[in-house]
């Protein structure tokens, strides 16, 4: 930038920084976020009601979030020249603390500028549930709605965000209990949380969509499009969660267990611990920046220092584990009636949703499109972007009839 000239941060902050925000979703919120800007020092940006107030110098020990970047970056990201998303999934700007916080904040720069990857954070009412979501693409594109898995936050979906954002109305909720967005204390059954989701497309004038979901999210695509076909117009479905097919000899005890008792005060699970998990779900975590970890395992920590968070997570666990599969309530008794058209992406080495339920899905579907990706775990949206993203835009840009898909699971080799 400046062909060449110093950047001085400094001067970019002042003049470039939003100090109103009380027309963002911050306009009541209260928060710190410190910038350590390489070779340049810390800044501090202290909000309150809306209102942000910038001073060089180091912030407290605990703010609400950090960004690490380099001056450049920061240029780019103030004049909207870039997004904050592109830089994040470049690698090239580091948060620690709430992600949630940096999106909301990134959203407010440069807002003369068009950037179709600088998505909006936004709430709003869905069935009487205070939903918080991001938004990014134009207005009158087609939409489409992202939905994340258990235990994790819309920004898992960041990178179908930010490639589907250039031509498509993206919406991406954090669902109730998790994220941003209110936690009620509701049962969290498959059911409920496509009332929910019903209402949520009402509400941000979004039926019709075309609905991504990951794990938990791709159940509550499969909900949605089964109890009302006209809301979707196509499903894709990254290792969506199917009910279990086998016996489950805990079923009994487990519906005796109290979810409430997850709101009650407990020790933190050792961070360790919930890095260990996280990098689970990847076949070979090395092909992910250790940052973003980082970042999933900081909010996952956030979320679950309150209690109805917690509540709502147990509860949704307990119910994914315990419903009753087959019959003609259950998942799979009515999984044939499905017509909307779908691509089902499963990963080879996923622990959590083993792909061997592909046959299962082809059986039950057999004008649905099933593509194992080997080497690969349980997000593929943020292990093997660039592939999945190939997958889905072939697929959305299909106009074939679910009668003319193909009907039968294939592998991909990666080369």
């Amino acid at each position: 930038m400046g062909e060449g000239h110093p950047i001085d941060p400094a001067s970019m902050l002042a003049t470039h920084f939003p100090r109103d925000l009380t027309d963002t979703v911050m306009s009541d919120e209260s928060a710190t976020v410190v910038l350590d800007i390489a070779g340049h020092g810390h800044w501090t940006v202290s909000i309150d009601s809306g209102v942000a107030e910038l001073r060089s110098a180091d912030g407290p020990r605990k703010p609400t979030c950090t960004i690490r970047t380099d001056a450049d970056t920061l240029a780019d990201v103030l004049i909207g020249r870039r997004s904050g998303v592109d830089a994040f999934l470049d690698g090239d700007l580091v948060t620690r603390g709430s992600l949630a916080t940096v999106l909301q904040i990134g959203g407010a720069f440069a807002p003369d500028v068009e950037l179709s990857t600088r998505p909006q954070s936004r709430e709003v009412d869905a069935g009487g549930v205070r939903t918080a979501y991001l938004e990014a693409g134009r207005a009158d594109a087609p939409p489409v709605v992202l939905l994340h898995g258990l235990g994790a936050t819309n920004a898992s979906m960041l990178p179908v965000l930010a490639d589907l954002a250039e031509d498509h109305r993206v919406i991406a909720p954090d669902t109730p209990g998790f994220g941003a967005s209110e936690a009620p204390c509701w049962t969290y059954t498959a059911h409920q949380l496509y009332s929910w989701l019903r209402a949520f497309l009402d509400a941000v004038d979004a039926r019709g969509a075309v609905v991504v979901g990951n794990s938990l999210g791709g159940r509550l695509a499969l909900e949605l499009a089964m109890h009302d076909p006209e809301a979707v117009a196509k499903l894709v479905l990254l290792c969506p969660s199917p009910a279990f097919r086998r016996f489950r000899q805990l079923v009994p005890l487990v519906k005796l267990l109290p979810v409430d008792v997850a709101r009650l005060p407990a020790a933190p699970v050792p961070r360790p611990v919930v890095m260990a998990g996280v990098k689970a779900m990847f076949a070979d975590p090395n092909r992910v920046p250790q940052s973003w970890f980082d970042a999933a395992v900081d909010e996952f920590e956030i979320a679950m220092s309150s209690g109805a968070h917690r509540r709502a997570a147990l509860s949704a666990l307990f119910n994914i584990y315990t419903e009753e599969a087959f019959g003609d309530t259950g998942f799979w008794g009515r999984l044939p009636n499905l017509r909307t058209p779908a691509l089902f992406l499963w990963g080879s080495e996923d622990r959590l949703v083993p792909a061997s339920f592909a046959r299962h899905v082809s059986e039950a579907m057999p004008t649905a499109e099933s593509v194992v990706i080997p080497h690969c775990g349980h997000v593929p949206q943020l292990e093997l972007p660039a592939l999945t993203m190939q997958l889905v835009r072939e697929f959305l840009s299909s106009e074939r009839t679910p009668s003319a898909q193909a009907s039968t699971e294939y592998g991909l080799a990666l080369g």
